[in-house]
């Protein structure tokens, strides 16, 4: 599992997901349309800086009652499982309704016990609620939808592999998001991630000085977009 030191995450907080999304694609480690959410996923905090951490699971219900217990408190061991993942953390919640949302697993009260526990962001492909509230806590919040109520919402099981916004990950992978998405980093070349991006942007930098520049011409712009990364 990947490392992720103070340095490395400053270093991420700096760039953006597009940023990095380019920089993934020069590796050729997977296909350029796998690996991000889509827009059934937006960030509700879109202000603030870059998010990464290493993914923890869960999958939720919320339209009917569960079997057993009826509350988040009632599952304490979900807690503990949080802990077993190496921080800072990124809760990812897979709501399995076949209406995702009716009911909100993460409010005010969650949102600071997730903050006690080290979690940087909760992602879910249901919805959240109490965002005023959730805003001054630091969390980021990823959703597709704002609710008023918890309903009856209830932890199905953790650790599993789950799915949001076309996405799947896996605990413990490497997941970045900002205000245009989210997506995974594979560990193999997370601390090689920011020097390509890096040197991407100065390129990038280089070819849009030459569009804004007087002595703009086609020919200089194609010698400089052939030198692009």
């Amino acid at each position: 599992m990947a490392q992720l030191t103070p340095e490395l995450v400053d270093v991420f907080r700096r760039l953006d997901t597009c940023a990095v999304s380019n920089a993934v694609e020069t590796f050729d480690i997977r296909l350029r349309n796998e690996g991000f959410t889509d827009a059934t996923v937006r960030c509700l905090f879109e202000d603030r800086p870059p998010v990464i951490g290493h993914v923890v699971t869960a999958r939720i219900h919320a339209a009917s009652p569960p079997a057993v217990g009826g509350r988040y408190c009632d599952r304490t061991d979900w807690w503990t499982y949080i802990l077993s993942v190496p921080p800072p953390r990124i809760v990812v919640v897979e709501d399995e309704d076949e209406r995702p949302g009716t009911g909100a697993f993460v409010g005010a009260v969650h949102a600071n016990i997730l903050r006690a526990l080290g979690c940087v962001a909760y992602v879910t492909n249901g919805s959240v609620r109490d965002a005023p509230q959730v805003a001054t806590t630091g969390l980021q919040f990823f959703a597709s939808r704002l609710a008023v109520s918890h309903a009856y919402v209830h932890i199905v099981d953790f650790g599993q592999p789950v799915t949001v916004g076309g996405l799947r990950v896996t605990s413990g992978d490497v997941l970045y998001g900002d205000r245009h998405g989210l997506l995974t980093i594979p560990d193999s070349i997370v601390d090689r991630i920011g020097s390509v991006a890096e040197d991407m942007i100065a390129a990038d930098r280089e070819v849009i000085a030459l569009c804004q520049s007087p002595s703009f011409s086609l020919e200089q712009l194609r010698i400089a977009v052939r030198q692009l990364p």
